[in-house]
């Protein structure tokens, strides 16, 4: 288990994770990020930031990377990055296949990817993503996983996972939409020789999205490591578009919204790794203080009640602008 590996980690960032989602490519839906990247997105310009983030995270005690075919060049800048210092090799690398990135580098794309969870598609993918990370791929996960996705009953696709595994590359599954807990459950009853086929779940959980809770506990106690996506729910926990509970807490604290709202996840006792999408150093630097946040017992419960309903949290992120 590549996770495993975490575990002499003792840094107080341990269970924090830097994804690429926000500067593999040039357009994305989190709030703020026009502001957050430079005005010329060229790819010369993010694999620059993408390299400063790794460094600062890498220095900082981040151990845990996360990619994915869809994010760009996500899987390209990680390893031209790995390539260059190749004395960094405590490092958990995962990505994911799944998506297709269609945007052809632009930020006002018709359709910016394309969901695909056949046998075909992984075979293409994992071969695109061998070709980048060869060994240092330790996990791979299937991305956004939902109850409907033909992943989760094709038998065939399930052999080659496990082959896969069985030759060193962890099998993972994402999930999003409101259904995660359906998608969560379903995918833990998955066997492959009387064995559990997947050993990771990436799931968005956040202040205003609980809803997979009980299931990533499900998860964590039949031995899966959970790992915690869109933590800050795209933006919408950030600084000025952050509910002013959540306002009010980080005041008390001293620290950002964002350190208060990922230290939330960070206390629940089935996450494994919480990412972090910042897209500037600053911001990993605010993010990574969520290890310092101390909250109480009325600080909690207070930022609990600011949950959404379900289909309205996924409704209202199917509506955020590619930026």
């Amino acid at each position: 288990m590549p996770f495993a590996r975490l575990a002499s980690v003792t840094t107080p960032t341990c269970h924090l994770g830097l994804g690429l989602a926000a500067v593999g490519r040039p357009g994305y839906i989190n709030l703020g990020r026009d502001r957050d990247l430079p005005a010329d997105r060229t790819v010369d310009a993010l694999r620059a930031r993408t390299h400063e983030l790794l460094d600062a995270a890498y220095a900082q005690g981040v151990r845990y990377i996360d990619a994915a075919r869809s994010y760009g060049r996500s899987e390209e800048f990680l390893a031209d990055w790995l390539t260059a210092r190749p004395e960094v090799t405590d490092v958990v690398v995962g990505s994911k296949w799944g998506y297709t990135y269609t945007a052809g580098w632009s930020t006002d794309a018709e359709q910016h990817e394309v969901k695909d969870h056949s046998l075909a598609t992984y075979r293409r993918q994992r071969a695109e993503t061998d070709a980048l990370l060869g060994d240092r791929l330790d996990l791979y996960q299937i991305h956004s996983v939902t109850p409907d996705s033909p992943a989760l009953t094709d038998k065939e696709l399930h052999a080659r996972l496990a082959e896969a595994a069985a030759q060193g590359v962890t099998a993972g599954f994402s999930t999003s939409g409101p259904a995660q807990a359906d998608a969560i459950r379903a995918a833990l009853e998955i066997t492959v020789d009387g064995e559990p086929l997947f050993r990771t779940v990436q799931s968005t959980y956040n202040l205003l999205e609980t809803s997979a809770g009980p299931a990533l506990a499900e998860a964590h106690d039949a031995g899966l490591t959970v790992l915690v996506k869109e933590g800050m729910a795209n933006g919408r926990l950030a600084g000025p578009h952050a509910p002013q509970v959540l306002q009010d807490v980080a005041g008390e604290t001293g620290l950002g919204c964002d350190a208060v709202a990922l230290a939330f996840v960070l206390r629940q006792p089935w996450a494994g790794v919480v990412l972090s999408g910042a897209a500037t150093v600053t911001q990993l630097a605010s993010n990574l203080h969520a290890a310092a946040v101390d909250l109480d017992d009325d600080q909690l419960a207070r930022l609990t009640a600011l949950a959404e309903e379900p289909r309205a949290y996924w409704e209202r992120r199917s509506r955020l602008p590619w930026h």
